[in-house]
């Protein structure tokens, strides 16, 4: 299990800015956090750290420069509004980091950029040409253009995705709470933060996917989404109050601060992972029970003889769902596209050449192109 000593170690850190961080009670940037944190930036990187940031705010930037009060509600006035937010916020970055010698870069994305092979490797080798000339990446979704499906959603996520897209060694998480409570802290007095969590499924199910500020769009829940989706590529992740004074030192030191979500030991690859969260499905696979146990008991691919029925659209190498009795129980890369499943599927694997005339593989999902859901 991983440590708080362990997290000294880390030399590729994912920072995570949110709203209610990046402004005060105003409602507007400050100023005098965004110096703090450009002097632990700088701090680091004479360490030889590398520091990424993933920072909301354009909204609430937008929000102040155009005096308003309360956040837009339809999506063409919150793009708006973000748009002429976005410029002041990575100009107070720039303005602030450039007081310490350092040099920031805006990046904007949205799932699409995650989710398509070709973009997803163009933004790792972006961030990775940044990172090596020493210049810190400032990251946001891109509210500008992104639409409801094509949204990631929060920045929390995001932050998890870009850590897995660079190989981070820790994911910060900057909150305005101290940490993951055993308790709701609004309703009980005695509510504790608990220092380290392993099992993140419990706590998922319990969480409250309510937003915690008028600026911001995530909630606790989001935050243990991102806290899974690291741990299971084996990022460690620390959930912490951005504005305690040198938050993210104390961090980096290994201090018992904010809440620690450990690696388990069973991680699965940056490949899986990009299977299992990063592309959208586009089919589902019903099997039977026969082929439910194979996969999941004994590390089996998915053979036509176990497909019953099938549903979607989609092509060889796209990603499909994988359902028993109403469950999702995988997710993976297909051999062959939806004609030719309906056409083999409840066949032998020795059909398939006479069935279709060719065969690409005898697998219709291997198993070293699949993940299973429960183990993520």
């Amino acid at each position: 299990m991983v440590q708080r000593k362990d997290i000294k170690k880390a030399k590729r850190i994912v920072v995570k800015i949110g709203s209610s961080i990046i402004t005060n009670e105003f409602d507007v940037i400050d100023e005098a956090f965004l110096d703090s944190l450009a002097k632990q930036v700088l701090y680091l990187t004479k360490k030889g750290k590398e520091i990424v940031i993933v920072s909301s705010g354009a909204v609430a930037a937008g929000m102040m420069v155009l005096k308003l009060k309360e956040k837009p509600k339809k999506i063409s006035e919150k793009q708006a509004v973000a748009a002429c937010g976005q410029g002041y916020l990575i100009h107070k970055y720039s303005e602030i980091f450039a007081r310490y010698g350092l040099i920031v870069a805006q990046i904007l994305l949205t799932s699409e950029d995650i989710s398509a092979r070709s973009r997803y490797l163009n933004a790792k080798n972006t961030l990775e040409n940044l990172i090596s000339r020493k210049i810190i990446p400032i990251i946001n979704e891109n509210d500008t253009v992104v639409t409801k499906e094509i949204k990631l959603g929060d920045n929390d996520n995001l932050s998890a995705e870009v850590a897995c897209i660079i190989e981070a060694d820790l994911l910060i998480i900057l909150s305005d709470v101290e940490g993951f409570y055993d308790k709701d802290p609004r309703e009980h007095n005695d509510a504790k933060v608990i220092t380290t969590i392993q099992n993140i499924d419990k706590y998922l199910k319990k969480a409250s996917n309510k937003a915690g500020s008028n600026v911001g769009t995530g909630g606790i829940y989001t935050k243990l989404e991102a806290a899974k989706k690291t741990i299971v590529v084996g990022i460690p992740t620390v959930l912490a109050k951005g504005r305690e004074e040198n938050i993210i030192l104390k961090v980096l030191d290994g201090k018992d601060v904010g809440t620690l979500f450990c690696p388990g030991e069973k991680k699965i690859s940056h490949k899986k992972y990009f299977i299992a969260f990063n592309v959208k499905p586009k089919g589902k696979l019903y099997i039977d029970k026969g082929a439910m146990e194979a996969i999941t008991k004994k590390g089996k691919s998915l053979l036509p003889s176990g497909i019953q029925n099938v549903v979607g659209n989609f092509k060889a190498g796209d990603v499909v769902d994988i359902i028993y009795d109403k469950e999702v129980i995988a997710r993976g890369l297909i051999n062959y596209n939806l004609l030719e499943v309906e056409k083999i599927k409840g066949g032998h694997t020795s059909e398939i050449e006479k069935i279709l005339g060719y065969r690409y593989d005898d697998e219709v999902v291997h198993r070293n192109n699949m993940v299973l859901v429960k183990a993520i």
